[in-house]
Order: C-alpha cells, then structure tokens, then sequence
C-alpha cells in the first residue's frame, strides 16, 4: 500500500502539469480549431526564463509573473505574425507551421540558454509531508493546488465574462459571432496569449522537480495533446482529468512494469483511443460530425 500510495502521489503530479498543457491545447483547438504543437515550448520559456528572473536577482514572487506575462507576449506574437497571416490556409498547413514554430523557438532556446540544465527552486520550501506511506513533495502539493485554482479561474472566465462568452461564440460559429460584433481574430491572439500563459505556468511548476533545459518542452507538450485526446478535445475539464489519468498510468506502469516502457504504454493509450473514442472519454455530444 506505501508503494500504491506514492505512485498515486507521484502519478497526480506529473498528471496536472499534464493537464496544464491539456488546458493549453484546448483553448486554442476551440477557438482557432489549430492543435498547436508549440505549446510545449511555451513551457520551456516559462522555465526558462523563471530562472534567468530569478538569477538577475528578482524575487521569486516577480520572477514567477514577470516569465508567464513575457511567455504571454511571446505565445501573442507567434499568433500575430505566423498563425494569422495564414489563417485560412488548410487545418494540415497549420499545424505543420505550429510544429514549424516549435522546432525554431526550441533552437532560439538552445542559443539563449545553451544545452546545461537549469535549477529553480521550489515554491514552498518544507519539508516532506508523510501520508499514508507516501513522502509527498510540498512542490506536488503547490501544483494540486495551482491547478484546483486554474480551474476556477476558467470556469469564471469563460461562463462569466462577456470575453469568456465571446471566446466561446467564436468558437461554435466565427460567422454569427463576426455578425454579432465580435472581432474573431482578436479572440485568436487572445486565446495563443492565454494558452502561452498556461503553458508557462506548467513549464515553472514542472522545473524545481526536474532540472528545466531548452529541450523539456517536447515530451511534455505531447504528453498534454495526449492528455487532451483522452479528455476530449472540447472539453477543459475532461482534459484535466485526462492528464491526471494518464500521470496515474505512466507512474504505476514505471513502478510495476519498467520506466523504460512508461513513454511507450503512454502513447499506446493515445493509439487506443484515437481507435475506440477519438472524441474522448469526456466528449459533448453536439450533433456535430467530427
């Protein structure tokens, strides 16, 4: 049971920093209809960049805000100068721009910050919690919690704001939503900047526990598009539940089979659902062809 309970522990932290990047992902597939491939590298600048705060002397409380508001503006630009004067090119066009994107701010990061790993240090400095068995990390604790909050937050933003409201307008019909006033490509830049944010968010949260370097945005970017798939691509709070389930795989697999085949039975679970339930566990039904 000790070892059940710090697997499950383990497995629910690494899952919401998947989920993070889920949240990501499905904010811009929703608005804009783009999967974008670059969201993990958004995490990697929001490491990064948290680090470089912090060295030059920044407290942690401002380094933390200063690297997601400058991830903010990077994840702006990017939809301004590559993602919109392409718009209306083909889905496949643009997704293969966003793996484009991806590849270029992964080299920006390697001449920026080199190829040594980087160190942040946790949030809250504690001790280890005991429960039940399981050593929890107070950084595990911080991250459950910034999650829980993220959630909050979007389910007031979305449901109770005229913003949220317009987001989601644009989303179901661009073109009632044009005729209705709403300016449909700012909603676009709007949804990159929030997705950035996010994805910086999960990028700082991720690396007191392991070391940030420019390529740590690759894996877990596909580990929240796989978080999404199984949540379901519509639905923010199935990709949550999403990345946690699949966390829970990956550290029970790693703990009972070998961590060896933990990427690969990840992956074997995108693989089963894209077969069986391509909309995902926690679809809406819509009406809708997919």
């Amino acid at each position: 049971m000790d070892l059940v309970m710090q697997y499950l522990v383990t497995g629910l932290t690494v899952g919401s920093i998947y989920a993070l990047m889920a949240i990501g992902f499905v904010t811009i597939y929703n608005i804009t209809g783009i999967l974008n491939f670059a969201q993990g590298e958004f995490a990697m600048i929001g490491a990064l960049s948290c680090v470089s705060f912090v060295n030059l002397g920044l407290p942690m409380f401002a380094a933390i805000p200063a690297a997601i508001i400058l991830t903010a503006i990077i994840g702006f630009a990017v939809e301004r100068t590559v993602i919109f004067p392409v718009r209306n090119r083909s889905v496949i066009t643009l997704i293969v721009i966003t793996i484009g994107v991806s590849t270029f701010i992964k080299g920006l990061g390697l001449i920026i910050w080199g190829t040594s790993p980087r160190t942040l240090q946790p949030v809250m400095k504690m001790g280890p919690i005991q429960l039940l068995g399981a050593v929890i990390n107070p950084q595990s604790l911080f991250i459950f919690l910034t999650v829980l909050l993220l959630l909050a937050v979007l389910y007031v933003f979305f449901d109770k704001t005229f913003i949220g409201s317009a987001l989601r307008a644009s989303e179901k019909n661009p073109r009632a939503a044009s005729l209705m006033g709403i300016n449909t490509s700012s909603m676009s830049a709007l949804a990159f900047t929030l997705a950035a944010a996010l994805g910086a968010i999960a990028g700082i949260m991720i690396a007191p526990l392991t070391d940030a370097t420019y390529e740590m945005g690759f894996l877990i970017g596909l580990k929240g598009f796989v978080a999404m798939v199984i949540g379901g691509v519509n639905n923010i709070s199935g990709a949550v539940v999403g990345g946690l389930l699949l966390g829970v795989i990956e550290a029970f697999s790693g703990g009972f089979i070998s961590t060896f085949y933990s990427d690969a039975i990840a992956f074997g679970v995108l693989l089963l659902m894209l077969f069986f339930k391509p909309t995902g566990l926690f679809s809406k039904a819509t009406g809708e062809r997919v």
